[in-house]
């Protein structure tokens, strides 16, 4: 098993044991899930700026060609930043209104939770960050790939309101988000490991 596999199962399983053993109601399983969203983001920021060569085939930003050049990425990495922190600021709010968290029992542990999201988001970084330094991935793909790691928490926030808890439904939840970190963090690794591939010079043949 690959290591950054082995911490997002970790990580997941932390929130599992914090929620069966504190009656957490499965809504309040997005706090954890935030927390691990907003790290998500942070590290896709990071990756697109730490980009050495990349393409921008088929990406445009108000029906422009985004520039393959420093600016370029730098303003994708910008507008990233801006969207997806409204995004989560939004879903900040209603966290705040809907299930609000004053303990600080519970804010330690959450503060736990997401130090283990960061420990399993960083090895998945190093591992994509190698791979993107090998090739010339598409920093609009990059740009888009988060969205898509967060969708498990939008379901849960879409059905928290209209399931009840247990044992059952808290373990159902997080195995069937530990199945989707692991299916699109490898389609991630994919992608990048692909695009390296793609960009490696062809081996010289002797004449």
């Amino acid at each position: 098993m690959r290591p950054q596999a082995r911490n997002l199962i970790l990580s997941n399983l932390l929130t599992l044991v914090l929620a069966l053993i504190l009656h957490w109601e499965p809504a309040w399983l997005v706090w954890p899930y935030w927390i691990q969203s907003v790290v998500i983001g942070w590290y896709a920021r990071k990756r697109m700026l730490a980009l050495d060569r990349f393409s921008t085939e088929g990406f445009t930003s108000n029906d422009r060609p985004v520039p393959e050049d420093e600016r370029g990425k730098r303003s994708t990495a910008t507008f990233f930043s801006l969207h997806y922190g409204l995004f989560h600021l939004a879903y900040l709010v209603f966290l705040c209104i809907q299930h609000p968290v004053a303990a600080p029992r519970d804010l330690t542990l959450l503060a736990l939770c997401g130090l283990s999201f960061v420990l399993a988001q960083r090895q998945t970084y190093q591992v994509q960050h190698a791979a993107d330094l090998r090739g010339r991935p598409n920093l609009g793909s990059l740009m888009f790939l988060p969205y898509i790691r967060i969708l498990p928490m939008h379901l849960i926030i879409l059905a928290g309101g209209a399931i009840s808890g247990g044992t059952f439904t808290l373990v159902a939840f997080t195995v069937l988000k530990t199945l989707a970190d692991l299916g699109l963090d490898a389609a991630d690794r994919r992608i990048a490991e692909n695009a390296a591939r793609r960009a490696a010079p062809a081996p010289r043949t002797e004449g």
